[in-house]
């Protein structure tokens, strides 16, 4: 089985398994957070303006720009304010500037696609294992097209985690996360000295960091159940 681990989106990028998508600063921790409150479904769109498309079915509208929640939005990206959000029995819609954008490139190939933090790590990890025929690729959304030592650092936790479950063959970008994980002797150190924390300090929601920062806070994973041409759906595994 291979492990593959993906710094950052490219748009060439074909994957022909399991992909587990990572924004853990904050769009795939959020995502989860959702769920955990209840939303039937999550949607990841590609831009601000699909988002909102989905009023008209009566979803809320979540996400960020720069941080905070675009004019009209109904919600932020937090998962601190996605966990006591009224969602329940309800679809949700984000568009967040790096992770929503990393889930569409993957479902354009993958077989399964799920969305991966540290906060439902053990979970995501067991779930993909299971899935997978060939290759477990952990794509990692980064910042504007960069790798982030946040999602670099959670993508060595999660690959750790899968090689827990039976042998692997990892590649280069696995090698580099397993080395970043090492060097972190806590996650929460890690995820502060990433640039995605340092952009939610300018924005005075520094304390979601320490949130992101937990290790199987949740046992939920959200996988893909459907796609549109700029928006996937996300439901909790069953």
């Amino acid at each position: 089985m291979r492990l593959r681990v993906e710094l950052a989106p490219r748009a060439e990028m074909t994957f022909p398994d399991v992909v587990i998508v990572v924004d853990v600063i904050r769009a795939t921790t959020t995502a989860v957070a959702f769920l955990e409150a209840g939303a039937r479904t999550v949607h990841f769109t590609a831009s601000p303006e699909a988002a909102r498309a989905f009023r008209t079915r009566g979803a809320l509208v979540a996400g960020e720009v720069g941080g905070l929640p675009p004019e009209g939005f109904d919600l932020g990206n937090s998962p601190r304010e996605a966990l006591a959000a009224p969602v329940r029995g309800r679809e949700v819609a984000m568009s967040t500037t790096n992770g929503t954008r990393a889930a569409i490139l993957a479902a354009q190939t993958a077989r399964h696609v799920l969305l991966g933090s540290l906060y439902n790590a053990p979970a995501a990890a067991r779930l993909a294992r299971a899935l997978a025929r060939e290759e477990v690729a952990v794509l990692c959304a980064g910042k504007e097209g960069q790798p982030g030592l946040d999602d670099t650092y959670t993508a060595g936790v999660i690959a750790e985690l899968l090689r827990a479950e039976g042998p692997l063959s990892p590649n280069d970008g696995a090698w580099i996360a397993f080395a970043t994980r090492e060097a972190y002797p806590t996650p929460l150190e890690a995820l502060r000295r990433s640039a995605a924390a340092a952009a939610l300090e300018r924005v005075g929601l520094e304390a979601d960091v320490p949130f992101c920062a937990q290790i199987g806070g949740s046992a939920l994973v959200p996988v893909l159940k459907g796609q549109a041409l700029d928006a996937l759906a996300f439901v909790p595994y069953a």
